[in-house]
């Protein structure tokens, strides 16, 4: 299924010379207080080549109705393995515009490049719940965040004690290549089990990206300091790092600050450790608010007492299987499976069928089609909520979202598709 844009209405490829133009929809389709001028002067993260806009037919020549960008992933991780994705974001209409089919014409747009583009896999965050679910995206992971009070009791753990620790203003060219490295590291074996690599992890893979990502204007700065990082050092090579802004709170019985971070990144748990004793001692502060930590942090079992954390859960990562053959086949899984799964997809019509599915645990597997009757059925969006391993297709099934044909194939199935490292990425795209 191919929508096109309502009569009038053109898409066209966007440069550089339109980015106020961009920031002008944006601010639109985003409500900010932030100026044009101030938003002009920070890095842009958009990949040209890459983003398009929606000409409107009337108002002022060439104005913009709508936008969407797509960043380019070639290493994004699924499990055990990596593949090529397109990030969609930058997704906006005009409320001049709105409800008259321009964003399922740029959906559908998104997915035909990516699908000429070799791109087997498209991911996204959604700015709101219930939008993407009807183009096919499922949610796919949760990320965590927590409001720890300062000085929270955290378990020991052997060999904390023989890091050192650096706290300093952050900036690209100081720690670009520190954080990049780490980051790195940490998504392709969080465990310390070579394999076991977290599945969405995604990493910035263009230079705009990592320069939108340092950033430090006062658009980021929102009223907070300056950027900061502590970096967590062992023998001298790093093994962890938080970035993190303060803000500073006056009440009668005293400070009552407040450290938010971003990402907050280490490779083993005594790194992890020697990290959050930093972070939850800093002074004429109450509280840390990690901004998006995976579902399963080490800091999560290290918290003598989570449940003072106030921990709450958000939908991270969205997928959509835009090819898929190459996906299921792309993806490692935990046990041996050989299913034939029956796939709906209204946006995709070339995804639709039955497709066997047969590989050996943590090995390549092959997917082709089949013309059996399938072992289950399901629509390309609980495919794409259960292709990182972090949603159960036994859940699904519960939920009347999956429908099992051969006696068995479920178990089994949902069994080969979990994955031992919970999925989701670290930062917003």
């Amino acid at each position: 299924m191919t929508s096109t844009l309502p009569a009038g209405y053109r898409l066209e490829p966007l440069d550089e010379s339109r980015r106020r133009d961009i920031l002008d929809l944006d601010t639109w389709a985003f409500p900010a207080s932030d100026s044009i001028d101030d938003l002009a002067a920070a890095p842009s993260p958009l990949p040209w080549g890459r983003t398009f806009g929606v000409v409107a037919p009337r108002d002022r020549p060439g104005a913009l109705a709508a936008m969407y960008t797509s960043y380019p992933f070639a290493h994004f991780p699924v499990p055990g393995a990596e593949l090529a994705a397109g990030g969609l974001s930058w997704v906006g209409v005009h409320p001049q515009h709105r409800r008259r089919g321009i964003l399922t014409a740029m959906i559908d747009d998104h997915l035909t490049r990516c699908a000429s583009g070799g791109e087997a896999v498209s991911a996204l965050f959604a700015a709101e719940h219930a939008i993407y679910g009807r183009f096919g995206y499922g949610r796919a992971a949760d990320d965590l965040r927590l409001e720890i009070p300062r000085s929270a009791a955290l378990r020991d753990v052997p060999g904390a004690e023989r890091h050192t620790v650096r706290i300093e203003h952050a900036s690209r060219e100081a720690h670009g290549a520190l954080v990049a490295q780490v980051h790195r590291e940490a998504g392709r074996a969080p465990t310390g089990v070579a394999g076991l690599n977290r599945p969405g992890w995604v990493t910035r893979e263009t230079d705009a990206l990592d320069a939108a990502f340092w950033d430090d204007s006062a658009v980021q700065r929102r009223g907070r300091e300056s950027a900061r990082i502590v970096v967590v050092e062992l023998d001298g090579e790093p093994r962890g790092y938080a970035r993190l802004r303060r803000t500073l709170d006056w009440e009668i019985a005293g400070p009552r600050g407040r450290v938010g971070t971003g990402e907050v990144v280490a490779l083993d748990a005594a790194a992890a450790r020697a990290l959050w004793d930093v972070l939850l001692d800093l002074d004429l502060t109450s509280v840390v608010a990690p901004f998006m930590l995976p579902v399963d942090d080490v800091v999560t079992h290290l918290l003598v007492d989570r449940r003072a954390a106030v921990p709450r859960l958000m939908d991270n990562l969205w997928v959509r299987l835009v090819d898929v053959r190459a996906a299921l086949a792309g993806r490692r899984y935990m046990a041996d499976v050989d299913v034939v799964i029956g796939v709906r997809d209204a946006r995709l019509p070339a995804n639709t069928g039955a497709w066997h599915l047969r590989g050996s645990a943590f090995e390549p597997a092959v997917c082709e089609r089949s013309d059996t009757e399938p072992d289950l059925d399901l629509d390309v969006r609980e495919l794409g909520a259960a292709y990182l391993g972090g949603t159960s297709l036994a859940a699904l099934a519960a939920a009347g979202l999956v429908t099992e044909r051969t006696p068995g194939a479920l178990a089994r199935t949902a069994a080969a598709f979990t994955w031992p490292v919970a999925p989701g990425a670290s930062w917003v795209f």
